[in-house]
């Protein structure tokens, strides 16, 4: 069959390829097109064929390409959903008998994948609200290990290069113009923007090029390409066709998820969402590439709809907003016997104003080389002498400033038992110049106890202190004095969390947070 067929004979044998299919399946077979593909959704298989579509970051003209995107698409995905990818399907015969794995030569090629059920991709859960807390916290340790395990660019591979990071989002730039028109000044504004950020970050950017940070990621790890699938999240549809999309910085591949939660009104749990991949990866050093990765990405996304509209986020309004936002850097330190929820309500804090949780077990851990949930008592680490609790709370020193400078606010989580401790942290706000405060948690001491019972019996915390590590910071613990109440603000953690909600909302509306 030629290779050169009209836009309207190659939507007649897609069309009689699903007539085909209908023909064994019960249930009728889907067609659904998008930018780039048309997708045939039948029993449980769908069928993912490349549209033969030029665009500014895409040429699927020739037969040789759309199959090597086909077969690299499955060897890309197979890293992250190895039970989604089945294969490739030659598509043989005529356009008016086209058939799947024929006889004869192939005119087309299909990404043959596992089909999942209507409502189990992240973007139709965020839409429905029925999106948990659990999945965030999953999707997070998720892409975190991905970037942790993926391959890292040469550094002579021209990949992640300022250059080449400057001039992406300028020519998606372009090619929105081109698609929507409509919003010139618009696009003059972000142009100017994009290019001052890009002059600032651009040390940073080769620095982690040097690093390693540049590795083969993604690249478009939006919440419609990721499917909850038997009870775990998949990221799926990597890009294939330009492997420059997908060896980036590993900001920018998870800036993609953090956007799309913003995009869908879901802003809390983007914050939880960053939240949780820096726990997992460390990598706050990257901390000040976050905003132009969002602008970014957010860009990206509004390409896609120009090109194919549909209902779902104003993508431009929302890199707009990104780029316009405010920063109101601040400093929070928690104060507070072990249980008394201090982890917790640091969470719910920088979820309602975009803070930075930096968590003394994680970071005490990280130190030693561990990870967040591992038992230091059978690793035989010192990690809990005076020695090491000093270096902890330097470390957090440290990431507290690198947070802060990035224009981010920051949240210690903490015990913060001793002045001389909590002293530190007041006079590194009052030398960046930042607001300063202490949420001091505290519960009746049946309950701390209870609470450290229930912890060591799920074993799903980096906190290991038990009865005795309470009792004897109950003993040492030294209480705010006159000037440190005056920055404080209680929580009374024993309280209904309706009732605790409430009490940091008032908090945040006052700015007292």
């Amino acid at each position: 069959m030629p290779n050169a067929l009209s836009p309207h004979a190659r939507a007649h044998w897609v069309t009689r390829l699903r007539d085909h299919l209908q023909q064994s399946c019960t249930e009728p077979v889907e067609l659904v097109q998008t930018h780039l593909s048309w997708l045939l959704l039948a029993g449980a298989t769908a069928y993912k064929i490349k549209r033969p579509v030029v665009l500014p970051f895409v040429d699927f003209s020739s037969l040789a390409e759309r199959r090597r995107c086909c077969e690299e698409e499955v060897r890309l995905n197979r890293r992250f959903a190895p039970q989604l990818y089945l294969g490739v399907s030659r598509i043989t015969g005529t356009s008016d008998a086209p058939r799947l794995d024929g006889d004869g030569e192939a005119f087309d090629y299909a990404v043959r994948m596992r089909r999942f059920a209507s409502g189990s991709l992240l973007a139709e859960r965020a839409t429905a609200g029925t999106l948990l807390a659990a999945d965030v916290d999953r999707l997070a340790e998720r892409i975190a290990a991905i970037h942790l395990a993926a391959p890292r660019a040469a550094p002579d591979s021209g990949f992640g290069t300022p250059e080449r990071r400057a001039a992406a989002p300028l020519s998606v730039l372009d090619a929105l113009r081109l698609a929507a028109p409509s919003c010139a000044d618009a696009y003059t504004a972000m142009r100017r923007w994009l290019k001052r950020e890009a002059a600032a970050l651009a040390p940073l950017w080769h620095a982690r090029m040097a690093a390693g940070f540049v590795r083969e990621g993604h690249g478009d790890l939006h919440l419609a390409n990721l499917v909850l699938l038997d009870g775990d999240i998949l990221p799926f549809d990597a890009i294939e066709f330009d492997p420059a999309l997908r060896w980036i910085d590993i900001v920018d591949d998870a800036a993609f998820t953090a956007m799309d939660l913003i995009a869908h009104e879901r802003s809390g749990f983007a914050v939880r969402f960053i939240n949780g991949w820096l726990d997992a990866t460390g990598d706050h050093a990257g901390l000040a590439l976050w905003r132009h990765a969002l602008v970014y990405r957010a860009l990206v996304r509004a390409l896609a709809a120009a090109l194919q509209p549909r209902a779902g986020p104003d993508y431009l309004a929302v890199a707009r907003h990104l780029a316009a936002a405010l920063r109101a850097p601040r400093l929070i330190v928690m104060h507070g016997l072990p249980a008394s929820g201090k982890s917790v309500v640091a969470l719910r804090i920088a979820e309602a104003i975009g803070a930075i949780r930096l968590r003394s077990d994680v970071e005490r851990k990280r130190l030693l080389g561990l990870p967040a949930l591992a038992d230091t008592h059978a690793a035989a680490a010192d990690a809990y002498s005076a020695g090491a609790t000093q270096r902890t709370y330097a470390r957090l020193a440290e990431l507290a400033r690198t947070t802060l400078e990035a224009g981010w606010p920051a949240i210690v989580d903490a015990a913060f038992l001793r002045r001389t401790e909590r002293a530190r942290f007041a006079e590194l706000a009052e030398e960046l110049g930042v607001p300063f405060a202490i949420v001091a948690c505290h519960a009746p001491e049946a309950l701390l106890r209870e609470r450290i019972a229930a912890r060591r019996l799920r074993r799903d915390d980096p906190s290991e202190a038990d009865i005795d590590v309470l009792r004897r910071l109950t003993a040492a613990a030294e209480p705010l004095d006159a000037a440190e109440r005056a920055a404080a603000l209680d929580v009374d953690t024993a309280a209904p969390e309706a009732a605790q909600s409430m009490a940091l909302a008032r908090m945040v509306a006052y700015k007292a947070l």
